[in-house]
């Protein structure tokens, strides 16, 4: 657990400091000098009487009571190190930077398990091993550089890979990105992201703690717990953008049902990133633009002004948001008209806004009043202003910084000349502002922020359904496939509307079957997986002697049990699927159905249970909304319902988490209803 001596020790011992700053020892002992800490700093090397100036303890058996201990000692000497400074000096904080356990073989996972039992029979707190460290207001726990400066409004960053997380530091340190804390967690031996996100959300204080919170993760063991807290800290008025690594994986394992082979664990992964409302990045550059734009103020719209010196960046910044789903207005009528007059012959003010290359700093400031005052059609404002090296413009930053100061809508500095102008970006930088340099990263970036997803409810409201019913049929199943008859029940006992059906396995009795029924009737062999390789599957079957011939060609086909009958409907094929995965619960996807969930995979996914809003925006996002909304005279299709059989899957879920993976594939949909045609349930207890 994180505790006080973690994050604020009144004293430090360094287990293997050395004058050699270039081993981790060394340098992590360097920083915290650098860091003025304002603690006890001690110093153990068994052959060293001194070290940098510190007294050096040549055994931890004399050393005083501390609080946190970071080492940096082969992972041989951690337990017995860590045995004496619970036992003899109340030390109750570890950060090891060591590597050697886990990560590198069986020996070293048992030493990891060891160290981990020592810290926790004395409720300690352990970050890594293998790790860089921790940052915070109180201490430079580091062996890396740079050490960002560190403020309290500045993003709390949390990271499964140390060396990785020195390298977002470096992408938004130079453009004026600040810090308040940085954990790099290592093997996440006792203490993972998901953890530390959990103490963030847990000590959260309004006005104090840090709004922005970064995560770069490997893996994500507890999911549950990241989408509690994450969720959490957004409904506090946190944003969170995250990058998640190694979703390359020879993907879709081998598996029996178009839910199976959709699904994969980096599906989950956006899927419980939407729910939570968290922004996923793909790289290190983009989580440190996404993490600017945070640091700004909210954009309320997506209109924005393009303001410009320079016609090539505005037009790439206009293709990236314009593709990203935002707008760039048109700027037209006598306020226009009125700015232009101020402009030199030759700008232009319809968007993007070009005053040229020879634009002054007050005709960038009258261009920011119109579009803060005049223009009721933008929301914020992106200003690109770079230099060819002919001149300082250090007055145009500082208006810049000016303007930032007193406007309501946010205004995104874009200043490309990191060369020409360095000196004038480090000045704007100084006064607390943040530089970025790439219009089109920005550009991308931005539209993302804008159409992150909100949060879930904390309690989030579900469908109810028959869960005695749904109990008592999962209770009495077996492993493997639901028989037909045990998939009807369960639909109804999960308020799925279905279409009416019959199994029969005699002649006779498909015949009568048919004609309850009404033709025409649609035929179907009940034990292939997929029917339609197999030819076991007839439309529009419109008399009993067809019933007959077709039933005794079906019944020879191999593995047929049965024959499954519907009556013949119409509509757009659509999909719903579920699928348990690893830890993370029950995905349920949704898309157009058929062949088309095949060719297209054009399917959103999200973690049971699901809300109607939530279900509704897994419809809206699809490529195929188009079909779905009605096109070329073709009626819509009913979204509620849809979204109806969507949130009832997911409360299914909930109920019966032996289902390993159900396909409702496909449903009909028309203007008045969505009606499950086929469906097969999975069950592994």
């Amino acid at each position: 657990m994180i505790n006080k001596q973690l994050l604020n020790p009144r004293s430090i011992v360094v287990v293997g400091g050395s004058d050699d700053i270039h081993k981790p020892g060394g340098k992590v002992l360097k920083n915290l000098l650098d860091g003025q800490f304002k603690g006890d700093l001690h110093v153990v090397n068994p052959k060293l009487d001194e070290v940098q100036g510190l007294k050096s303890y040549r055994d931890v058996n004399d050393l005083p009571e501390v609080d946190l201990a970071i080492m940096a000692i082969a992972a041989k000497f951690c337990p017995d190190t860590i045995d004496i400074l619970t036992k003899k000096k109340n030390t109750r904080a570890f950060i090891i930077l060591s590597a050697g356990f886990s990560e590198e073989n069986e020996e070293g996972a048992k030493l990891e398990a060891d160290i981990v039992e020592k810290v926790n029979a004395v409720d300690g707190a352990l970050i890594g091993p293998n790790c860089i460290g921790l940052l915070n207001q109180n201490y430079n726990g580091v062996f890396t550089t740079p050490i960002p400066q560190l403020d309290p409004q500045g993003v709390d960053f949390i990271s499964g890979s140390g060396a990785t997380a020195v390298f977002i530091m470096e992408a938004g340190v130079p453009k004026g990105l600040k810090f308040n804390s940085v954990y790099s967690v290592g093997n996440s031996a006792q203490l993972g992201v998901e953890e530390v996100l959990k103490h963030l959300d847990e000590t959260y204080e309004e006005g104090k703690s840090s709004k922005v919170k970064l995560l770069y993760i490997e893996n994500i063991d507890k999911p549950q717990m990241l989408l509690k807290h994450a969720s959490s800290l957004i409904r506090k008025g946190c944003k969170i953008a995250a990058v998640k690594s190694g979703g390359s994986e020879a993907g879709s394992r081998a598996a029996s049902s178009h839910t199976g082979a959709l699904a994969s664990s980096d599906v989950a992964v956006d899927a419980i990133f939407r729910k939570a409302g968290i922004v996923r990045c793909h790289g290190r550059e983009e989580l440190a633009t996404v993490a600017s734009i945070f640091m700004h103020p909210e954009l309320k719209g997506k209109n924005i002004a393009i303001i410009t010196h320079a016609g090539g960046p505005a037009v790439m910044l206009t293709d990236a948001l314009s593709n990203g789903g935002l707008e760039i207005p048109h700027i037209e009528g006598p306020k226009a008209d009125a700015l232009l007059e101020k402009l030199f012959p030759g700008s232009s003010v319809s968007n993007p806004i070009d005053f040229l290359a020879t634009g002054t700093a007050e005709q960038l400031g009258d261009i920011i009043d119109a579009c803060e005052n005049d223009f009721d059609n933008i929301d914020g404002m992106a200003v690109i202003f770079g230099s060819p090296g002919l001149f300082p413009v250090y007055d145009v930053y500082d208006l810049l910084d000016e303007k930032m100061k007193q406007c309501k809508k946010p205004i995104y500095p874009i200043l490309p000349s990191v060369v020409n102008v360095a000196d004038e970006i480090k000045s704007f930088i100084a006064k607390g502002r943040i530089n970025f340099p790439d219009e089109v990263l920005f550009g991308n970036a931005l539209s993302k922020v804008y159409h992150r997803a909100k949060p879930v409810p904390e309690n989030p409201a579900i469908p109810e359904v028959d869960n005695t019913k749904i109990r008592q049929i999962i209770d009495q199943a077996d492993n493997g496939y639901l028989a037909p008859e045990k998939v009807q029940e369960l639909l109804d006992a999960a308020g799925i509307t279905r279409a009416g059906e019959s199994v029969t396995s005699d002649r006779d009795a498909t015949v009568t079957a048919a004609e309850k029924l009404g033709f025409p009737v649609v035929m179907k062999v009940v034990g292939p997986v997929h029917k339609s390789d197999v030819g076991g599957v007839v439309l529009n079957v419109k008399d009993a002697d067809t019933v007959r011939k077709e039933f005794d060609r079906m019944m020879q086909i191999k593995d047929t049990t049965a024959i499954l009958m519907q009556p013949m409907l119409t509509g757009t094929e659509l999909f719903v699927g579920a699928k348990r995965e690893d830890k993370f619960g029950h995905m349920v996807m949704a898309g157009l159905g058929g062949i088309f969930i095949e060719v297209l995979k054009d399917v959103n996914a999200a973690i049971a249970p699901i809300e109607h809003e939530e279900a509704i925006g897994m419809i809206q996002r699809l490529r195929g909304y188009g079909i779905i909304k009605g096109t070329r005279g073709q009626d819509p299709i009913n979204e509620t319902e849809f979204a109806k059989i969507i949130t009832h899957m997911g409360a299914l879920m909930e109920a019966a988490p032996e289902i390993f993976e159900m396909d409702l594939n496909p449903l009909l949909g028309s203007k008045e209803k969505v009606v499950a045609v086929d469906a097969r349930v999975r069950i592994e207890k």
